[in-house]
C-alpha cells in the first residue's frame, strides 16, 4: 500500500485495538429470536464464512449478520419480492471464491515451477487480487512478502474478494493497476450517505457490531474506479533462462479497454462496470436486517458480479465439498444462470450483410458486433471465441467451419498445440481457417507461451473492440490491437464501431432453385485445452489437482451469439439483390489467383494493385469480374478501385 491509503492505515490502528474489544463483547440480545444476529438458522448458512478479523480487515462473516437472507423477510428484498441479499448472491461468484479457484492456485504453481527463484515475488504478486485480505493484512504488519503457503491457513485469505476487499477500497481508487489496492482502516464506504443527496445513514448498527467506526458516501464505489487496481496487470518479462530483461507485458487491461471506448465516463454512452456486472434491482431496498428504523434505499444492486467463466463456475458446483466452499450448488446454479444469461445478452450481436449462392459459390458476409463495454473476449489471456458457420442441405453437410467436438477441441485450430494459432481472417475459403477472436502472448524467442512472466510480447490481439475505441487514445498503448488484424480495414479504420465482417466463400455445385441452410455461432471458452493442458506436463500435486478438475468438467464452450438463414442457389449474379457488396477471393491466396468482384459503383473506374512495399505493380479499367495473379513474394498486397463515389480499398494476403 502507498499514499493515502498507508497513512490513514497506521494513523488508525491504536484506535482499532479498543474498537475490536468492544466488538468481541457485542450484546447478542438486541435482535428477537424471529430475527437474530447468530440463530441457529443463520449458523447453518454462513458458518463456514469467516466471523473474525485482523490487523485491517474483518470477515464476510460479519457482514452476512445483517446483509445475509432476513428471516423476517423485511431486508435485502426487492419490491417484487425477490432476496437480493448480497452475502448469498456473492458467496457462489468467482469473486467470493478467487482464493479457492483451482485453476489459479495450479497456475501459480505452474509459474514458480517455471521460475522457481521468483517465487516469493510471484506468489505476493497474484495474492494481491486473488487473496487481498491475507496479503494486505501482512504488508500492514510490515511483512515483505505473502505465500501461498500463508493463504492456506489464514480464514480471511481464503474469504476471497470480500465485501471489504472492495467497500474499505480507498478514495484513490483508479490511480493505481496491477494489484496495487490501497485501504482505509476502521473505514468503509458505500453508494449512500454523507456527501451524497440522501437520507443520513444511521451509523449505530455498524458501529455496534462490526470493528468499523467509521462510515461513509464513496463515489468510487459505484464506479469503474472500483475494478481497475485489479483488472489492469502488468508483468515482468523473464527470458527462457529466467533472467528478468525490463520488458514490461501488458498481460490484461479491461478497465483501459473500458476508458478507451464510449462507455467511460467521457464518452458518448457513459457505462460502469456494474451497469452489466452487478444491475441494479427495481426500486428501494432495506439493506439491514433487525434494524426496524431503517428505510429502503436505493439504487440498490445485485451482488451476482458474473463475468464470462461458466467453465469454473461448473467446476466449482460440483465439488463444493472437495474445494471447500461455502455456497450450495443451488446458489452456483443461480450465478450459472446469470452468467449465461450476460454472455447471451450483452456480448455479441451477430448478423448476415450478404448471403447468396451462384454458380456453385456460396458467400456469406456476416458482421460481428462487440456489445461488451471492453474488449471481447477480455481479461486473462487464455479466453477466445470464435465464429461457426454450418452449411447444409437436407442431412448433408455443405461446409463446416469452426466445429468443435468433446473436451473442447477446435478442428482447424487446436491439432498444433499451444505453437500454432490462427491469423486474423477478412475472408475465409478453406473450412480449417477459422476466424478466432484471442490474445496470444509470445515469450522473447516469439513462440507463444502460457508462461505468464515470460510473456514479452503479442503475436495477435484481434479481440472485438469495444465501441467508440480509438487507434488515437492515450491507452491505445495498454489496448493495442495486433498482427494481421491491423491489415484488416474494417477492423481498424472504422474501429469505433466496435464490430468485424468476415467473409466466408463455400463451393458447392448444387441445383438452381434449391435452398441452403446455414446456422451460425459465435462461441466463447474461458479456459481452452490447448492453452491450459502444457501446464500438465509439470508434475505437481496442485496442478493435477486441478487436472482431474478440469478433465471432468470438460471444456465445452459457451454459445454467446447465433443466428439461421436459408440461401436460394441462383445461377447468375444479377439475380440477386442489388445491395451485394464488392469482394476479392480468396483472401488468403496460396497461389496467387484471386478473383475480384467489382462493387456496383465502380464498374466504370480504375484499379490499382500495389505491392507490400507500397509500389504499384498494375492498374487496369474496372471490370464486373476481374482475375488477378499476384507476384511470388509473400506478403500484404492492396487493390483499390476508384471512380464514382468512396473509393473500395482491399488487402489480400500472399503465402
Amino acid at each position: 500500500m502507498t499514499g493515502h491509503g498507508t497513512r490513514r492505515v497506521w494513523a488508525l490502528a491504536a484506535a482499532g485495538a479498543v474498537v475490536l474489544a468492544s466488538w468481541s463483547l457485542k450484546p447478542e440480545g438486541l435482535h428477537e429470536q424471529g430475527n437474530p444476529y447468530h440463530s441457529r438458522a443463520f449458523l447453518t448458512a454462513y458458518a463456514a464464512l469467516p466471523d473474525s478479523s485482523n490487523a485491517l480487515f474483518t470477515g464476510s462473516g460479519v457482514c452476512a449478520g445483517c446483509h445475509g437472507h432476513d428471516q423476517a423477510g423485511l431486508a435485502n428484498v426487492s419490491s417484487a419480492g425477490e432476496d437480493v441479499n448480497p452475502t448469498d448472491q456473492w458467496m457462489s461468484s468467482l469473486m467470493g471464491n478467487s482464493a479457492k479457484d483451482p485453476f489459479w492456485r495450479a497456475k501459480v504453481a505452474h509459474e514458480v515451477a517455471i521460475n522457481p527463484s521468483h517465487q516469493l515475488e510471484l506468489e505476493d504478486k497474484c495474492t494481491s487480487c486473488h487473496a487481498p485480505l491475507g496479503h494486505f493484512n501482512a504488508h500492514h504488519l510490515g511483512e515483505e512478502h505473502y505465500s501461498m503457503a500463508q493463504v492456506f491457513q489464514d480464514s480471511l485469505a481464503l474469504d476471497g474478494v470480500s465485501c471489504v476487499a472492495c467497500h474499505q477500497q480507498a478514495t484513490t481508487a483508479g490511480n493505481a493497476f496491477s494489484g496495487e489496492l490501497e485501504f482505509d482502516s476502521l473505514t468503509i464506504y458505500g453508494p449512500y450517505g454523507a456527501g451524497k443527496d440522501d437520507a443520513p445513514l444511521q451509523q449505530a448498527p455498524m458501529q455496534l457490531y462490526t470493528p468499523y467506526q467509521n462510515i461513509q458516501y464513496g463515489a468510487h464505489l459505484d464506479g469503474s474506479e472500483a475494478c481497475a487496481a485489479c483488472h489492469s496487470l502488468v508483468t515482468h518479462t523473464a527470458d527462457m533462462e529466467g533472467n528478468l530483461t525490463g520488458q514490461d507485458y501488458v498481460e490484461q487491461a479491461t478497465y483501459h479497454e473500458w476508458l478507451n471506448s464510449s462507455f467511460a465516463d467521457d464518452g458518448d454512452t457513459p457505462k460502469d462496470c456494474q451497469d452489466c456486472h452487478m444491475p441494479l434491482v427495481d426500486g428501494g431496498v432495506i439493506i439491514a436486517s433487525g434494524q426496524a428504523s431503517l428505510g429502503p434505499r436505493a439504487p440498490f444492486r445485485k451482488h451476482i458480479l458474473v463475468g464470462g467463466n461458466a467453465q469454473m463456475l461448473e467446476i466449482m458446483r460440483d465439488n463444493t465439498d472437495l474445494l471447500g466452499l461455502a455456497a450450495s450448488e443451488a446458489q452456483f446454479d443461480s450465478t450459472l444462470a446469470w452468467t449465461r444469461q450476460l454472455l447471451r445478452q450483452e456480448t455479441v450481436g451477430l448478423q448476415a450483410l450478404q448471403a447468396e449462392w451462384v454458380n456453385g459459390l456460396g458467400t456469406l458476409t456476416l458482421e460481428v458486433e462487440n456489445k461488451a463495454g471492453h474488449k471481447f473476449p477480455s481479461g486473462y489471456p487464455a479466453r477466445r471465441a470464435w465464429i461457426e458457420v454450418v452449411a447444409k442441405q437436407g442431412e448433408d453437410t455443405l461446409w463446416h467451419n469452426g466445429r468443435w467436438s468433446e473436451g473442447g477441441f477446435l478442428h482447424g485450430v487446436d491439432e498444433g498445440g499451444l505453437d500454432t494459432y490462427e491469423p486474423h481472417f477478412d475472408v475465409i475459403s478453406q473450412e480449417n481457417d477459422v476466424q478466432v477472436y484471442e490474445l496470444v502472448a509470445v515469450d522473447v524467442t516469439g513462440t507463444p507461451t502460457n508462461v505468464l512472466e515470460r510473456a514479452a510480447g503479442s503475436a495477435k490481439d484481434n479481440r472485438l473492440l469495444p465501441l467508440g475505441f480509438s487507434l488515437d487514445h492515450p491507452v491505445y498503448d495498454t489496448t493495442r490491437v495486433e498482427g494481421q488484424a491491423l491489415s484488416d480495414a474494417d477492423f481498424t479504420e472504422n474501429a469505433g464501431a466496435g464490430k468485424d465482417r468476415v467473409t466466408y466463400d463455400m463451393v458447392a455445385d448444387l441445383p438452381i432453385g434449391s435452398n441452403v441452410d446455414v446456422d451460425v455461432r459465435v462461441w466463447y471458452q474461458a479456459m481452452p485445452p490447448r492453452w491450459v493442458n502444457p501446464m500438465f506436463d509439470i508434475q505437481d500435486s496442485t496442478i493435477q489437482a486441478f487436472q482431474a478438475l478440469f478433465e471432468a468438467q470438460g471444456a465445452a464452450p459457451e454459445l454467446v451469439s447465433e443466428l439461421s438463414l436459408t440461401i436460394p442457389v441462383t445461377s447468375d449474379v444479377q439475380e440477386m439483390s442489388s445491395q451485394v457488396a464488392g469482394r476479392l477471393y480468396p483472401n488468403p491466396t496460396m497461389d496467387g489467383r484471386v478473383t475480384v468482384q467489382m462493387p456496383a459503383h465502380l464498374a466504370n473506374g480504375m484499379w490499382e494493385l500495389y505491392s507490400p512495399d507500397g509500389s504499384r505493380i498494375a492498374h487496369g479499367a474496372c471490370e464486373t469480374r476481374l482475375s488477378l495473379e499476384l507476384p511470388q513474394v509473400r506478403g500484404t498486397y492492396v487493390f483499390k478501385a476508384h471512380g464514382a463515389g468512396a473509393p473500395w480499398v482491399q488487402r489480400v494476403v500472399r503465402r
